[in-house]
C-alpha cells in the first residue's frame, strides 16, 4: 500500500485539463509533487500558471518533451509514485496529425515505462481512455469489454495501455492502468462538448453548434477523476490491471446541452455542423462506465454521481466559465 501523503509524485501532463487540478488534489493531501510540463519559449506552466500562490509553491516544474528520453528519465529520478498523463488528447486532430500522436501518446510512454524501470519507483498509474473500448457490443462497459479503435488517438491509446501492461509483466514494474470516462469541469479546453455549450450560451447565442447529437457519454467531474487517480496509485490490488472510472450515468450530447441551457437560465436551439462530425464509422455511439472493480479493489466511488450528480458537477463548471475572467481566456470561434 502506497501512502501518497509520504510521497514524492511526478505529474506528467501536469500543465492540462485533468493534470493541474490532479496536482492541487496532491499537494492538499501532503504529497510532495514534481510537475512535468510542456516546454515552451514564454516559460509558461499551462494551468498550473492560475493556481493559488501557496500551491504553485509547492510544486517543483519541470519544463521538458514527453518524447525526449533523456528529460523524462531526469523527471523521473528521486521519484516513488508517477502519475502519466502527458498524452495528445483531441480526437479531430488526430485524424489530421496521426504521426505525432504516435510520438506523443506511444513513445512518450515508452520513455516513461523505461525511466520507471531504471529508478526502481514504487508505483506507475498509466492513463487510458473509454475510447479504447469504442461504440460498445454491451453496456455498462466493464473491463473485459474488447477493445476498437474507432479513430488514431484511440489506436495509439490502446497501444500505450499495452506497453504499460507487458512493462508490469515482462520486467515486474508496478503499473496501474486508469481508464477514465469522459471528463469535465473547470478549465477544460472548449473543444470539448461541456464548455463548447458553456462558452457559445455564456457569449449570448441563441443558437449552438455542435457535432453529432444522439451518441451518449459517461461524464465524469474532474474533482472525481482527481481522487480516481489517487486511490489508484495508494492500491496494491490495482497493480498490473486496468480500471474504469465514471460517473455511472449516460446522457447524449443533445440532451446535455439542453440541460446546460436550463440551468444557465436559456433556451436554445441546436445547429449539428457536419464539419463537426466525425467520420461515420469513427463516432463511439455510447459510452457508460461499469465501475465495479474502482469500488472493488480501491473503494472509489464518484461524489458527482448519476443525474444529480451531473447537475451539481455542471453547476460548478458553468460558474466557472461564466465568471468573465476565465471566459476572457477562450478565444471565439476555434475549436478543434
Amino acid at each position: 500500500m502506497i501512502d501518497i501523503a509520504r510521497s514524492t509524485v511526478l505529474v506528467t501532463g501536469a500543465d492540462g485539463f485533468i493534470g493541474s487540478h490532479l496536482v492541487e488534489a496532491l499537494v492538499a493531501r501532503g504529497a510532495a509533487v514534481r510537475a512535468f510540463v510542456q516546454y515552451n519559449s514564454f516559460g509558461r506552466a499551462g494551468w498550473l500558471d492560475t493556481l493559488p500562490a501557496e500551491t504553485r509553491s509547492a510544486i517543483g516544474i519541470i519544463a521538458g518533451d514527453i518524447r525526449d528520453p533523456s528529460q523524462v528519465r531526469a523527471a523521473v529520478q528521486g521519484c516513488g509514485v508517477i502519475l502519466h498523463l502527458a498524452a495528445l488528447i483531441a480526437i479531430p486532430y488526430s485524424y489530421r496529425a496521426a504521426h505525432s500522436y504516435v510520438e506523443t501518446n506511444v513513445t512518450g510512454t515508452l520513455n516513461v515505462l523505461e525511466a520507471a524501470r531504471e529508478a526502481g519507483i514504487e508505483r506507475l498509474v498509466h492513463t487510458s481512455t473509454s475510447e479504447v473500448y469504442g461504440t460498445p457490443q454491451r453496456v455498462p462497459i466493464d473491463e473485459t469489454h474488447p477493445l476498437n479503435a474507432q479513430s488514431p488517438y484511440a489506436a495509439t491509446k490502446i497501444a500505450a495501455d499495452q506497453l504499460a501492461l507487458s512493462f508490469h509483466k515482462s520486467f515486474g514494474i508496478p503499473v496501474t492502468v486508469l481508464r477514465p470516462f469522459n471528463t469535465y469541469g473547470p478549465r477544460q479546453s472548449a473543444r470539448a462538448l461541456i464548455p463548447t455549450i458553456i462558452t457559445q450560451i455564456a457569449r449570448g447565442a441563441g443558437r449552438i453548434r455542435l457535432g453529432a447529437l444522439t451518441p451518449t457519454r459517461d461524464f465524469s467531474f474532474v474533482t472525481d477523476t482527481a481522487s480516481g487517480f489517487i486511490a489508484a496509485a495508494e492500491a496494491d490490488t490495482a497493480v498490473g490491471k486496468v480500471t474504469n472510472i465514471g460517473s455511472g450515468f449516460e446522457i447524449s450530447a443533445g440532451e446535455t446541452a439542453h440541460l446546460i441551457a436550463e440551468l444557465m437560465g436559456r433556451t436554445v436551439e441546436i445547429d449539428c455542423e457536419a464539419e463537426r462530425l466525425r467520420p461515420a464509422a469513427s463516432e463511439v455511439e455510447r459510452l457508460w462506465a461499469d465501475t465495479t472493480e474502482a469500488a472493488r479493489r480501491f473503494g472509489w466511488a464518484p461524489s458527482h454521481g448519476g443525474r444529480d450528480g451531473f447537475r451539481r458537477g455542471l453547476e460548478r463548471t458553468i460558474a466557472w466559465f461564466c465568471d468573465p475572467a476565465n471566459l476572457a481566456l477562450y478565444g471565439e470561434g476555434y475549436q478543434l
